[in-house]
């Protein structure tokens, strides 16, 4: 009987023992199959992860991010045991003891799994676990996956020590509303950093990964509450806060930015601008896209946040002041279904989803709610009603006439219902008192159809201080002040002039304006100049002053283009000129980005200088990877400077122009500004400029510089037409730049140009261009920067010729008796009149 007791146990044990070995056999063969082709746990270790590239202005304020994953990275060392706690109270309180899979967490949940009928499945994996599934598996259910992620996670606890598994989990760990990562998380729901978070939001945040869609703070806000609580009691019993700590804090309320009850991060940086936008394009084309946006890149700008305001409200005030001028309502082109102006929730939900600019200092959105017989009332986004309401008076609408369905417009508006219908959307601003900043009442606005560009730069290192590049980013992210290839006009003749002064003409040198016929393949091409006359023998500084186009043509045609289509790709104006004697007017397309760059040549003395809209970049570990001021300063490691010495910093820039030549052209860019076509700058420091005005005024131009800023402008339609006979770079841009650079000077000060050494002065007649003795005085003389080496007489150039379609009939051959007798440069003898005639200013133009 013992002995079949004994038997039969045996074959038990022995079927067990057989059992055991194929089960274990079965599963290492399974866990052996699965092991081959296994990504590399091993590139864990040089973790990089996607995080936030973020831009700071000059002063160091943050100003702007970028990013396709919202995550900052922080090491594990920098993230708060509190924070720490409540993860692994949530998410794997045996995480310090297991061996990166936790068999009690498995068996419990495959228990559950079974007495529930399969209706309750909860997971079982460790942190561990989830990091390999993030990283290096998908997120499918399934056997496959579960088995590779235990071969992985066992691999990795041998690879990486605790904390740094940790570190990995709660810099990758998504957790709703775009954030990755405890820190970045922490951000976008309290704006609060991870060391100011109170246990309630720490246990919050290690809600979140069990379900981050179904988990909304506001849409879920009772789910989320619960779980947030169970976390809390989860830190309780594992021991890391007080049941003191527990009680009080699971009482708190669900707090959150998204429930309002803090202000948003993004909210309290300046909004997206033209400037942040041009550098994320320029570091994208630089480093990459990928790197740019996941890199984790700290980009200092060179931007000045006060200069950039007034850069961007001079630039608006311009376009409004002539939309208004032209009196044409176009106003949104949006509108709200009648159903949704029942009442105030509809209305405020229905304009809060229509794009329409909102980054306008002032301006407010409103949709118009009712007409009366003269006034509309409007309901305004972020502003209540009150019990009145607020409304449009008619006599703000009498400005403006409304285009019909036609084409055509209306007669001029008299009451609100003429110019609007209810549910329309539009632009208003608050209009107050001058003297009190009392309110007056509301008044429409509305973002212009013509359009324009912005920028200004110190002339010596290339930052770009501020640039705008149209109205509004948010109506329109084309930035005219680097994108937009626009004519130059006038303002392109500084080049010309530039190698004209390399090319043996002096300030003083005699050119003849008069009419030229210039035979083409598409006819005849008479060039004029912009009022229509020409005026003789004129000397080169007049030239430029008044904007001769007859002179221009003259210059190019006796030096050639190809010399100066050299000077202007010396100059980076253009990658290739094309050699067309209609190009010396600015009949080529180039943008004020480059203009303005060059223009920063004259003023600087002839340097080469790059512009850059930033200062430095820094890695994600702090290495500096871009620099762009590479200058050396040969007394910056000195102890203490010696009293009233400056650092002495080496220039190793390239010289792109003689200095004598970038003074002369300097000076007779002040001519412009004092007597000519900028004359209507007003500045308490020196300024040179040159204004440009295309063929029927569809881009007009400014730009000028002091001694150590350029700024430009310039204004036109993005599909060029015509701004009017009234439009010229004088009268819109001036003002632009005018506005900007009073606060510059302000700001950054301003001297009397640098005169370089290598020339001497001389007393010119500047309508004749005759050399004058040195005590001469009046309002014709000016004194002259001659170029050591010539003589500044009546043996300079003298242009005539060169077109030998033309006829040209000089004064003095037609019978004048007025005159002297000289001998020109080659060998001919002239008659040259005592005074030449000249005639009204003119801004130039291209003809």
């Amino acid at each position: 009987m013992l002995r079949s007791i004994l038997s039969f146990f045996g074959a038990i044990f022995s079927w067990f023992v057989t059992a055991c070995f194929f089960i274990a056999l079965t599963l290492g063969g399974i866990f052996w199959m699965y092991s081959r082709d296994l990504p590399s746990h091993e590139q864990l270790a040089r973790y990089t992860p996607k995080t936030i590239s973020r831009v700071y202005s000059s002063e160091g304020r943050l100003i702007d991010e970028f990013a396709e994953e919202r995550r900052i990275f922080v090491p594990v060392e920098e993230i708060p045991d509190l924070v720490k706690q409540a993860f692994i109270s949530a998410e794997d309180k045996n995480f310090y003891n297991h061996p990166g899979y936790d068999i009690h967490g498995i068996a419990g949940a495959a228990w559950q799994a079974v007495r529930s009928g399969g209706e309750s499945v909860r997971g079982a994996s460790t942190i561990t676990q989830q990091v390999m599934k993030n990283f290096l598996l998908s997120s499918d259910r399934s056997v496959e996956r579960k088995v590779k992620e235990l071969i992985l996670a066992s691999r990795l606890e041998h690879s990486l020590t605790k904390d740094q598994i940790l570190e990995l989990y709660l810099n990758e760990i998504y957790l709703g509303q775009n954030s990755y990562g405890v820190a970045a998380a922490a951000q976008t729901f309290f704006n609060k950093s991870l060391s100011e978070l109170a246990p309630h939001e720490a246990a919050m945040l290690a809600a979140m990964p069990q379900a981050p869609g179904r988990y909304h703070p506001v849409r879920a806000k009772e789910r989320v509450t619960e779980r947030r609580n169970y976390v809390l009691r989860e830190m309780w019993q594992n021991g890391y806060i007080d049941e003191a700590t527990y009680e009080a804090e699971a009482k708190l309320p669900l707090k959150s930015v998204q429930n309002g009850d803090y202000p948003s991060f993004r909210e309290q940086m300046p909004t997206r601008d033209y400037f942040t936008d041009e550098i994320r394009r320029q570091l994208s084309r630089e480093f990459g896209q990928e790197e740019f946006f996941g890199g984790g890149l700290t980009v200092r700008a060179t931007v000045d946040p006060k200069m950039q305001d007034q850069a961007a409200g001079a630039l608006r005030e311009a376009l409004e002041k002539y939309d208004r001028g032209l009196g044409i309502w176009n106003g949104t082109g949006e509108t709200i279904p009648p159903e949704k102006l029942t009442d105030e929730a509809s209305w405020r939900g229905a304009l809060w989803d229509l794009r329409v600019p909102r980054d306008i200092p002032g301006w407010y959105p409103a949709v118009v709610l009712e007409l009366g017989e003269q006034d509309a009332r409007i309901g305004i986004e972020g502003i209540e009603e009150d019990s009145d309401g607020h409304w449009i008076p008619a006599k703000d609408v009498q400005w403006a006439r409304k285009r019909l369905e036609d084409g055509s417009l209306a007669a001029r508006a008299n009451v609100a219902s003429d110019l609007l219908e209810i549910g329309d959307v539009v632009l208003v601003r608050a209009m107050t008192s001058d003297s009190d900043g009392s309110f007056i009442r509301w008044t429409l606005r509305q973002v212009p159809r013509i359009q324009g560009g912005f920028m200004a730069m110190d002339v010596n290192t290339g930052r770009v201080i501020a640039m705008q590049g149209g109205f509004s980013y948010q109506s329109s992210v084309f930035n005219r002040a680097t994108q937009a290839q626009r004519q130059p006009g006038s303002s392109f003749k500084p080049f010309v002039y530039a190698a004209a002064l390399d090319n043996n003409y002096t300030p003083a040198t005699i050119v003849v304006d008069e009419p030229i016929r210039v035979n083409t393949p598409d006819g005849l091409w008479e060039p004029k100049n912009s009022s229509g006359r020409h005026y003789g023998p004129t000397p080169l500084r007049t030239g430029i002053e008044q904007s001769r186009n007859l002179m221009t043509i003259r210059i190019a045609r006796d030096i050639g283009m190809e010399i100066v289509a050299k000077y202007a790709e010396k100059f980076g104006v253009y990658d290739h000129l094309k050699p067309f004697l209609a190009n010396s007017l600015g009949a080529q397309e180039t943008t004020l980005f480059k203009m303005v760059a060059a223009y920063a040549m004259f003023a600087n003395g002839g340097e080469r200088v790059e512009p850059t809209l930033v200062d430095r970049v820094q890695d994600r570990r702090g290495r500096t990877i871009y620099r762009h001021d590479r200058r050396v300063c040969e007394t910056c490691g000195m102890q203490a400077l010696p009293a009233g010495r400056a650092p002495v910093i080496e220039s190793n820039r390239e010289r792109v122009m003689d200095a004598v030549t970038a003074y002369q052209l300097t000076s007779m860019l002040e001519g412009v500004v004092q007597r000519g076509s900028g004359s209507g700058v007003n500045l308490p420091v020196p300024i040179a400029g040159k204004t440009g005005t295309t063929n029927d005024a569809k881009d007009v131009w400014f730009i000028g510089f002091s001694s150590n800023i350029v700024a430009g402008c310039y204004l036109g339609y993005d599909q060029p037409r015509g701004l009017g006979s009234h439009a010229y770079g004088g009268t819109l841009c001036v003002p632009v730049f005018n506005a900007f650079m009073r606060e510059a000077v302000k700001e950054f000060g301003g001297t009397e140009f640098k005169v370089p050494p290598g020339g001497y002065w001389v007393k010119i007649d500047r309508v004749t261009g005759q050399r004058l003795p040195d005590d001469a005085r009046g309002p014709n003389v000016i004194a002259e920067y001659f170029r050591d080496g010539t003589d500044p007489d009546w043996l300079s150039p003298y242009v005539v010729a060169g077109f030998g379609e033309e006829n040209v009939v000089l004064p003095w051959e037609a019978g004048s008796d007025s005159g002297t007798s000289v001998t020109t440069s080659t060998g001919e003898r002239k008659v040259i009149p005592k005074k030449a005639d000249f005639g009204t200013m003119s801004s130039g133009g291209l003809y």
